[in-house]
């Protein structure tokens, strides 16, 4: 009937065909805007680049300028006044229901001349995506209604929505709020989940933002970046090349001097290396403490645990108080902690020389295998076996 649209497609058709028409959406805004455009991550052949571009150009009626300023923005200016949408800032409500409206916004002249570098200036995005922003959300609205008939209405309807609720909302408001963490970078981001499928990968945005300029946004064995396979499959065919993906520190078994590159390596993997800390050293030493902790300090173990390893500038007030109070009480805490903060102060302290940092690498080694604390020996023997990965 002509009410169905030139397909005349069965319900679950139809619910199939909206959800690989958002699937698509996704994908161009995580391939191509987030990690190509944003980030540089990822080259792509201008065919399929272009593809993306006009296909958000229909669906999202978004800018690659304006997307890639506000984004590239909020790394710059991550949990402060200017962050264009942080929960942490603004609230999780606003966020979660506001987020395109926090887009439209942020989107200044001012913004979009300072981060908006090398987005394309070509005739077609200056002539048609630019100025007739509208028209693309239009002519999908009309071909969605050719296509489908009276459900061309809610299929458009859901295209128009997809974005600002996942994206906009969910990976930007509870990406920053809840979820859990893989590495302390200096900002609340979170994983939202370990697969990242529904969002293209965008779930794992601790990840993302402990490496922005990784292709790769899965860390550990068990997280799925959809968006890598997409990209996996371009580069078979030759249309991606990724980039920023393999880790710069490489293992060395054996090798016990520590010389400049050992430093370079674990500077250059420094979220990873501390994440070893966690686990090598401050977990089990806190779990051999927990049986001569104060009456006093166990009940807030868990807490505890969370604390030693948190990003310092992350700790309110009254966590830090918490913290102190376990670390006068315990010798050894305060031992592991205070380390875990000097091995930091590597890659924080600013101006140091190659010479310095190695210098103050080899203190850090000899001073913790002296410590008489058996995890914080076996690492410092651990990091003098790292080095900067051989060319391939």
């Amino acid at each position: 009937m002509w009410y169905n649209g030139l397909l005349d497609l069965s319900v679950m058709q139809l619910i199939l065909v909206a959800l690989g028409l958002t699937h698509i959406t996704i994908i161009s805004v995580t391939l191509y805007l987030h990690r190509h455009s944003a980030h540089n991550s990822l080259d792509l052949h201008p065919v399929l680049a272009h593809f993306f571009r006009f296909w958000l150009w229909l669906t999202t009626a978004q800018n690659t300028k304006q997307w890639t300023a506000i984004h590239r923005k909020h790394h710059a200016k991550c949990e402060t006044e200017e962050d264009p949408h942080s929960p942490v800032v603004l609230g999780i409500r606003k966020v979660l229901l506001e987020g395109a409206e926090l887009y439209d916004e942020a989107g200044t002249p001012e913004t979009l001349e300072r981060y908006g570098q090398r987005t394309p200036e070509d005739w077609v995005e200056n002539n048609v995506y630019s100025r007739y922003k509208l028209l693309g959300i239009q002519l999908m609205a009309v071909i969605d209604l050719l296509l489908f008939g009276v459900h061309g209405i809610w299929i458009w309807a859901v295209q128009m929505m997809w974005i600002p609720v996942w994206a906009a909302g969910v990976v930007n408001g509870i990406g920053h709020f809840m979820g859990y963490r893989n590495f302390e970078c200096s900002d609340n981001a979170r994983n939202i989940s370990p697969w990242g499928i529904l969002i293209g990968g965008e779930e794992l945005h601790n990840n993302h933002h402990t490496y922005p300029n990784s292709s790769k946004l899965s860390r550990r064995w068990y997280e799925v970046d959809i968006g890598w396979g997409y990209i996996r499959l371009f580069q078979f065919f030759r249309l991606a090349n990724p980039k920023g993906f393999k880790p710069i520190a490489h293992y060395v078994p054996g090798k016990q001097e520590v010389d400049v590159e050992t430093v370079q390596a674990i500077t250059n993997s420094r979220f990873d290396i501390m994440r070893q800390y966690r686990k090598r050293v401050m977990e089990p030493v806190l779990r051999q403490q927990k049986a001569v902790m104060d009456e006093e300090i166990r009940p807030r173990y868990r807490s505890l645990k969370r604390l030693l390893s948190r990003e310092v500038t992350l700790i309110k007030p009254k966590e830090k108080e918490h913290l102190e109070i376990a670390l006068e009480s315990n010798a050894v805490l305060r031992q592991i902690y205070e380390k875990s903060n000097e091995l930091q102060e590597l890659w924080r302290r600013r101006g140091l020389k190659p010479q310095e940092k190695l210098h103050a690498l080899i203190e850090w080694c000899r001073e913790a295998e002296a410590s008489g604390i058996r995890y914080l020996e076996d690492f410092a023997a651990h990091l003098r076996a790292y080095s900067l990965r051989p060319s391939p």
